[in-house]
């Protein structure tokens, strides 16, 4: 799936992938997509409530082995 950034979050443990992810969503544009990489398995309940309360879509999830792949739209505005 297209993105126009990458944040690799692999190796890292809750809570570092989401204070990650709230840095990276800032530096892009808004509609544009983020794809986030990474190896929490918390990441599955984490990232879809970040997108949920700060209001980003939650475009796409993936999981490959013990790896997760996320594609998060920033929201308008």
């Amino acid at each position: 799936m297209e993105h126009h950034s990458l944040l690799d979050a692999s190796g890292l443990m809750c809570p570092e992938p989401v204070m990650m992810l709230h840095v990276e969503m800032k530096k892009i544009e808004p509609l544009e997509v983020l794809k986030v990489v990474a190896t929490d398995p918390s990441t599955t309940r984490d990232i879809p409530n970040f997108c949920r309360f700060l209001g980003h879509t939650l475009v796409k999830q993936e999981q490959e082995g013990d790896v997760y792949y996320y594609w998060i739209q920033r929201r308008e505005g």
